[in-house]
Protein backbone atom coordinates (compact mmCIF):
# COMPACT_ATOMS: atom_id res chain seq x y z
CA UNK A 1 0.00 0.00 0.00
CA UNK A 2 2.53 2.92 1.11
CA UNK A 3 5.67 2.66 2.58
CA UNK A 4 5.91 5.13 5.89
CA UNK A 5 8.21 4.97 8.62
CA UNK A 6 7.32 3.54 12.07
CA UNK A 7 7.53 7.23 13.50
CA UNK A 8 5.21 8.85 10.74
CA UNK A 9 2.72 5.33 10.95
CA UNK A 10 2.05 6.79 14.61
CA UNK A 11 1.65 10.34 13.63
CA UNK A 12 -0.82 9.37 10.85
CA UNK A 13 -2.85 7.11 13.70
CA UNK A 14 -2.72 10.10 15.98
CA UNK A 15 -4.65 11.67 13.39
CA UNK A 16 -6.93 8.97 13.24
CA UNK A 17 -6.12 8.35 9.62
CA UNK A 18 -8.06 4.84 9.13
CA UNK A 19 -5.43 3.14 6.21
CA UNK A 20 -2.49 3.85 8.58
CA UNK A 21 -4.34 2.33 11.59
CA UNK A 22 -4.89 -0.65 9.21
CA UNK A 23 -1.13 -0.65 8.41
CA UNK A 24 -0.30 -0.81 11.94
CA UNK A 25 -2.73 -3.34 12.52
CA UNK A 26 -0.83 -5.37 10.12
CA UNK A 27 2.33 -4.75 11.65
CA UNK A 28 1.51 -5.81 14.81
CA UNK A 29 -1.23 -8.04 14.74
CA UNK A 30 0.30 -11.22 14.87
CA UNK A 31 2.86 -10.23 17.49
CA UNK A 32 -0.17 -8.76 19.40
CA UNK A 33 -2.06 -11.85 18.98
CA UNK A 34 0.71 -14.48 20.45
CA UNK A 35 0.14 -12.55 24.00
CA UNK A 36 -3.49 -12.42 23.68
CA UNK A 37 -3.50 -16.66 23.73
CA UNK A 38 -1.29 -16.92 26.34
CA UNK A 39 -3.63 -14.70 28.57
CA UNK A 40 -6.83 -16.11 26.97
CA UNK A 41 -8.95 -19.07 27.35
CA UNK A 42 -9.22 -20.05 24.03
CA UNK A 43 -8.43 -18.78 20.33
CA UNK A 44 -11.94 -16.94 20.17
CA UNK A 45 -11.40 -14.97 22.99
CA UNK A 46 -7.46 -14.51 21.98
CA UNK A 47 -9.63 -12.38 19.49
CA UNK A 48 -11.93 -10.55 21.15
CA UNK A 49 -8.52 -9.44 23.25
CA UNK A 50 -6.85 -8.46 19.98
CA UNK A 51 -9.88 -6.27 18.84
CA UNK A 52 -10.42 -4.78 22.10
CA UNK A 53 -6.34 -3.98 22.61
CA UNK A 54 -6.41 -2.58 19.23
CA UNK A 55 -9.63 -0.22 19.67
CA UNK A 56 -7.83 0.76 23.57
CA UNK A 57 -4.31 1.12 21.12
CA UNK A 58 -5.81 3.77 18.56
CA UNK A 59 -8.36 5.86 21.55
CA UNK A 60 -4.73 6.02 23.60
CA UNK A 61 -2.31 6.10 20.90
CA UNK A 62 -2.06 10.19 21.74
CA UNK A 63 -0.89 8.97 24.93
CA UNK A 64 3.00 7.23 23.34
CA UNK A 65 5.13 10.19 23.34
CA UNK A 66 8.31 8.32 21.53
CA UNK A 67 9.71 7.47 24.80
CA UNK A 68 10.65 3.91 25.08
CA UNK A 69 9.58 1.02 22.76
CA UNK A 70 6.18 1.18 21.05
CA UNK A 71 6.27 -1.93 20.75
CA UNK A 72 6.55 -2.42 24.48
CA UNK A 73 3.90 -0.26 24.93
CA UNK A 74 1.57 -1.85 22.62
CA UNK A 75 2.54 -5.00 24.53
CA UNK A 76 1.51 -3.64 27.78
CA UNK A 77 -1.72 -2.48 26.59
CA UNK A 78 -2.47 -5.62 24.87
CA UNK A 79 -1.44 -7.49 28.53
CA UNK A 80 -3.69 -5.39 30.80
CA UNK A 81 -6.85 -5.61 28.05
CA UNK A 82 -6.68 -9.37 28.31
CA UNK A 83 -6.02 -9.52 32.43
CA UNK A 84 -9.08 -6.96 32.76
CA UNK A 85 -11.56 -10.00 32.01
CA UNK A 86 -9.99 -11.63 34.85
CA UNK A 87 -10.23 -8.87 37.64
CA UNK A 88 -13.71 -8.55 36.73
CA UNK A 89 -14.16 -12.18 37.34
CA UNK A 90 -12.25 -12.76 40.59
CA UNK A 91 -10.31 -15.66 39.59
CA UNK A 92 -7.79 -15.52 42.51
CA UNK A 93 -8.26 -17.32 45.69
CA UNK A 94 -6.79 -14.58 48.35
CA UNK A 95 -3.78 -16.73 50.33
CA UNK A 96 -1.86 -16.01 53.73
CA UNK A 97 1.43 -15.02 52.90
CA UNK A 98 2.64 -17.76 55.91
CA UNK A 99 1.35 -20.51 53.11
CA UNK A 100 4.00 -19.61 50.69
CA UNK A 101 6.43 -21.98 50.16
CA UNK A 102 9.12 -19.88 47.94
CA UNK A 103 10.46 -22.72 45.75
CA UNK A 104 11.30 -23.14 42.47
CA UNK A 105 9.67 -26.61 40.66
CA UNK A 106 11.64 -27.60 37.75
CA UNK A 107 9.27 -28.16 34.91
CA UNK A 108 11.23 -28.02 31.99
CA UNK A 109 12.46 -31.41 30.19
CA UNK A 110 14.73 -31.88 27.59
CA UNK A 111 12.08 -33.61 25.57
CA UNK A 112 9.12 -31.42 25.97
CA UNK A 113 8.66 -29.46 23.19
CA UNK A 114 7.91 -25.52 23.49
CA UNK A 115 4.96 -26.49 21.77
CA UNK A 116 3.82 -28.94 24.14
CA UNK A 117 4.44 -26.73 27.55
CA UNK A 118 2.69 -24.47 25.88
CA UNK A 119 -0.17 -26.50 25.45
CA UNK A 120 0.04 -27.43 28.86
CA UNK A 121 0.16 -23.96 30.39
CA UNK A 122 -3.09 -23.18 28.00
CA UNK A 123 -4.88 -25.57 29.91
CA UNK A 124 -4.15 -24.26 33.15
CA UNK A 125 -6.78 -22.37 35.42
CA UNK A 126 -6.82 -19.01 34.57
CA UNK A 127 -5.63 -17.77 37.72
CA UNK A 128 -2.26 -20.12 37.91
CA UNK A 129 -1.84 -19.46 33.85
CA UNK A 130 -2.39 -15.89 34.07
CA UNK A 131 -0.13 -15.64 36.90
CA UNK A 132 2.72 -18.24 35.01
CA UNK A 133 2.85 -15.99 31.74
CA UNK A 134 3.29 -12.52 33.21
CA UNK A 135 6.33 -14.06 35.40
CA UNK A 136 8.44 -17.27 33.37
CA UNK A 137 6.91 -15.84 29.91
CA UNK A 138 7.08 -11.87 30.02
CA UNK A 139 9.55 -11.36 32.98
CA UNK A 140 7.39 -9.49 35.81
CA UNK A 141 7.58 -9.19 39.10
CA UNK A 142 5.77 -10.97 41.63
CA UNK A 143 5.21 -7.13 42.79
CA UNK A 144 4.07 -5.80 39.21
CA UNK A 145 1.65 -8.89 38.74
CA UNK A 146 0.16 -8.33 42.41
CA UNK A 147 -0.54 -4.56 41.12
CA UNK A 148 -2.08 -5.56 37.29
CA UNK A 149 -3.98 -8.39 38.80
CA UNK A 150 -5.26 -6.16 42.10
CA UNK A 151 -4.27 -9.34 44.67
CA UNK A 152 -1.31 -9.84 46.94
CA UNK A 153 1.99 -10.37 46.51
CA UNK A 154 1.20 -14.01 48.31
CA UNK A 155 -0.85 -15.17 46.26
CA UNK A 156 1.19 -14.09 43.22
CA UNK A 157 3.92 -16.43 44.67
CA UNK A 158 1.34 -18.89 45.35
CA UNK A 159 -0.26 -19.28 42.41
CA UNK A 160 2.53 -19.13 40.23
CA UNK A 161 3.78 -22.60 42.76
CA UNK A 162 0.80 -23.85 42.23
CA UNK A 163 0.81 -23.48 38.23
CA UNK A 164 4.39 -25.08 38.28
CA UNK A 165 3.15 -28.20 40.36
CA UNK A 166 0.36 -28.58 37.72
CA UNK A 167 2.48 -28.28 34.72
CA UNK A 168 5.16 -30.67 36.55
CA UNK A 169 2.71 -33.21 37.26
CA UNK A 170 0.98 -32.75 33.64
CA UNK A 171 5.19 -33.74 32.16
CA UNK A 172 5.20 -36.44 34.71
CA UNK A 173 2.57 -37.77 33.04
CA UNK A 174 3.03 -37.20 30.14
CA UNK A 175 6.56 -38.87 30.42
CA UNK A 176 4.54 -42.16 32.14
CA UNK A 177 2.61 -42.56 29.16
CA UNK A 178 5.26 -42.73 26.37
CA UNK A 179 7.05 -44.59 28.36
CA UNK A 180 4.21 -47.16 28.96
CA UNK A 181 3.59 -46.25 25.06
CA UNK A 182 6.73 -47.42 23.88
CA UNK A 183 7.14 -51.09 25.80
Amino acid sequence: MFNLSLQQLIENCKSNDTKAQGELYKLFSSKLFSICLKYSKNYAQAEDNLQDAFLTIFEKIEQFKNKGSFEGWLKRITINTALQRYRKEKVFEIVNNNEIADEDIEIYGEDISLDFLLKMVQQLPDRYRLVFNLYVLDGYSHKNIAEMLNISIGTSKSNLARARQSLKKSIEDYKTTRSIKSL
